[in-house]
């Protein structure tokens, strides 16, 4: 007999022990991966809205009098042009070019910032930016231990904020995408952010572990006229697949240069000065690397992770991500495959289980909200 493995704990995962959520080991942590229904709770959030509990995500504080010039040198976006109050996605690079890590930076101050990356990369993160900081007048903390981050996404969610009890939140009305504002709790303070991993609009509040419980129940109490649903990480993946977002080990990883991602627009070679990566994203990829696409397809027979994919008579690809979609209703799937089938247009096909069935290569995303 083995011992049971030593597993991480939300600081709300009581209330989702009590709400009846099942449960699934991510990145070494124990996180609701559905309550009820994986199809109830991804409709919820394309028709009024979900609440998500993220708080496996790492949340790091980057400070000091060289910290947008040090993070312009640690990623591959341009940080410095971002403005107080403002977020950018952006990539962390390894020297040969692969992605580290796909994260969002939040910018606080002139000298304060605030990086969110992956569950499964937080060591790899933390130990990259503290090995990148050298020469620079910076202080870098991880904060993941004492913050719970909790995600109220679909088009009922700022209705649903609004109405939350016991929550002030700053200039709440003129909140824009890709921004961040100050609010109350209680006594506690709690950063807002017009962000999310769904497609939808919606908001992600990082809160202090003391106060989580508390607000959680109040944004849950808030939406039960509202159409809130309780949401796990199985309809979050279907969210994102839809709205074409990648994964960190499905569409990205070290020997993924964001030139094949369709990420090059994330890559800032305007900036001034050196980044980590910055030779082999000038170099740029070998012609025969793989790209990624989107593919559909007819049916109810969806791709997965790992289907080979096919030209006329030979494998050309794999499958990175794939799903029945929930909104669409057909298989949707993204994949690397030879840039010579990359075409939109081009007519592939999916092995599932032994069957070949026919495929189209589309532009991602598949799915966009229309407002």
């Amino acid at each position: 007999m083995t011992d049971s493995p030593e597993y991480r704990y939300s600081p709300l995962h009581q209330l989702h022990v009590d709400a009846g959520a099942s449960f699934t080991d991510f990145a070494g942590w124990q996180m609701p991966v559905r309550y009820t229904s994986d199809l109830a709770e991804h409709h919820a959030v394309r028709t009024t809205a979900g609440i998500f509990d993220i708080s496996h995500m790492a949340e790091i504080s980057v400070a000091g009098a060289d910290a947008s010039r040090f993070l312009d040198f640690a990623l591959a976006g341009n940080i410095g042009a971002v403005a107080v109050g403002k977020a950018k996605y952006s990539l962390m690079l390894e020297a040969g070019g692969g992605i580290l890590d796909d994260l969002i930076v939040y910018v606080l101050g002139d000298d304060e910032y605030f990086v969110v990356a992956n569950a499964g990369n937080r060591e790899v993160v933390v130990a990259a930016l503290q090995d990148r900081s050298t020469g620079f007048d910076v202080v870098i903390a991880d904060l993941t231990d004492d913050i719970v981050l909790i995600a109220v996404q679909g088009p009922a969610s700022h209705d649903i904020l609004q109405n939350t009890a016991g929550l002030a939140i700053e200039a709440f009305d003129d909140l824009k995408y890709y921004a961040s504002t100050g609010s109350t709790f209680a006594d506690a303070t709690v950063l807002i952010a017009r962000t999310g991993y769904t497609g939808e609009d919606g908001y992600e509040l990082y809160a202090p572990v003391a106060d989580a419980a508390a607000l959680w129940t109040a944004l849950v109490d808030a939406g039960a006229s509202r159409g809130l649903t309780p949401a796990g990480l199985a309809s979050r993946d279907t969210l994102r697949l839809e709205a074409g977002m990648p994964l960190y080990g499905h569409e990205l990883g070290l020997d993924t240069l964001p030139e094949q991602a369709g990420l090059a627009r994330v890559v800032s070679l305007k900036k001034e000065g050196d980044f980590v990566g910055r030779q082999a994203i000038e170099r740029g990829p070998d012609e025969d690397t793989p790209v990624l696409v989107g593919l559909v397809s007819e049916g109810k027979r969806a791709g997965r992770a790992g289907y080979a994919v096919f030209g006329e008579d030979e494998q050309v690809g794999v499958i990175t991500s794939g799903a029945l979609s929930p909104t669409l209703g057909y298989p949707v799937a993204m994949a690397y495959v030879d840039r010579a089938v990359s075409e939109v247009g081009t007519e592939l096909s999916i092995d599932v289980r032994g069957s070949h069935v026919a495929a189209t290569v589309v532009a991602l995303p598949f799915y966009k909200r229309e407002n």
